[in-house]
């Protein structure tokens, strides 16, 4: 049976147990304006029945494994519905996300109302370096690691901000391909250690680095089409990867390493340049690397 998500305008609270992801209805969604590749040429092309059924779609998929909680949409703020960029939750501590883009920034206020009203603690941070939270920091409890993208939309100086304040050691990877302009593009640890990455999106000593902290064994390097299709920006939740798309090769590799990849397709968000990743944050409430 397919579990009943509903849509909401309003703050739904975090349920206790679980994982808790939070999410924001695609009332809005739109591409009103061009702030990456992926936007050129789909300003005012977006189709809204489609969008709102997909997202939907995940949103069912999500709620079979995991609580979802909801922060509402508003109108004039079309990419809100990627919450993955409100910030960055660890446990009780919240960073709140410093927009690159001048049309993201009138969201940050409205996700730290959110986080606030969810009794977070909100984490100072520098008025005038860029972070766009789980967009290019993504936590991974297997190494006890929060590995930070930076070059695009996140400055070099987050990594190191990122350890003061959550005393997390981060490893900061450079982004060098601008269709990949947040980590979650082209990076998605995933439990036992285990990476599924597009190596072309990263400088030589940062493709180096994931490749020297993750074993050859559990290295799963995507190719050009999986990753213009964005596998890579895909919710892991108990072992269930939940991707916009995926090649039969990628779908048997993650299957022998023992995942189970869940496609849900997500075309109209992938012309705005986001898919399943971007559409969630990981709000868990856990202890500890």
């Amino acid at each position: 049976m397919t579990a009943h998500v509903e849509t909401p305008t309003h703050v739904t609270p975090l349920r206790a147990r679980g994982a808790s992801i939070l999410m924001c209805a695609p009332h809005h969604f739109g591409v009103d304006y061009i702030i990456n590749p992926w936007m050129e040429n789909q300003v005012g092309r977006t189709e809204t029945a489609r969008a709102r059924d997909q997202w939907t779609a995940l949103a069912r998929h999500l709620a079979g494994c995991a609580n979802l909680s909801f922060v509402g949409p508003e109108s004039g703020l079309p990419d809100m519905v990627f919450t993955a960029n409100a910030g960055l939750a660890l446990d009780d501590v919240v960073v709140v996300s410093r927009f690159h883009a001048r049309e993201r920034r009138a969201e940050e206020p409205l996700f730290r109302d959110w986080f606030q009203a969810q009794g977070f603690d909100i984490a100072p941070w520098p008025e005038d370096v860029p972070f766009e939270g789980a967009g290019d920091a993504l936590l991974d409890r297997a190494r006890g690691v929060i590995w930070c993208g930076h070059g695009w939309r996140s400055s070099r100086q987050a990594p190191a901000l990122l350890t003061s304040i959550f005393g997390w050691e981060t490893i900061g990877l450079k982004l060098v391909d601008p269709r990949f302009y947040h980590l979650d593009t082209c990076f998605c640890p995933l439990p036992g250690g285990w990476a599924m990455y597009y190596p072309a999106a990263f400088d030589a000593e940062s493709l180096a680095t994931i490749r020297a902290l993750t074993p050859a064994e559990k290295r799963i390097e995507v190719d050009d089409i999986d990753a213009l299709s964005f596998a890579c920006n895909a919710v892991e939740v108990d072992r269930r990867i939940f991707m916009n798309d995926a090649s039969p090769a990628l779908r048997a590799r993650l299957t022998k390493a023992g995942f189970t990849p869940v496609v849900t397709p997500l075309g109209e968000f992938l012309k705005a340049g986001g898919a399943a990743k971007c559409l969630t944050l990981d709000v868990t409430r856990t202890q500890g690397p």
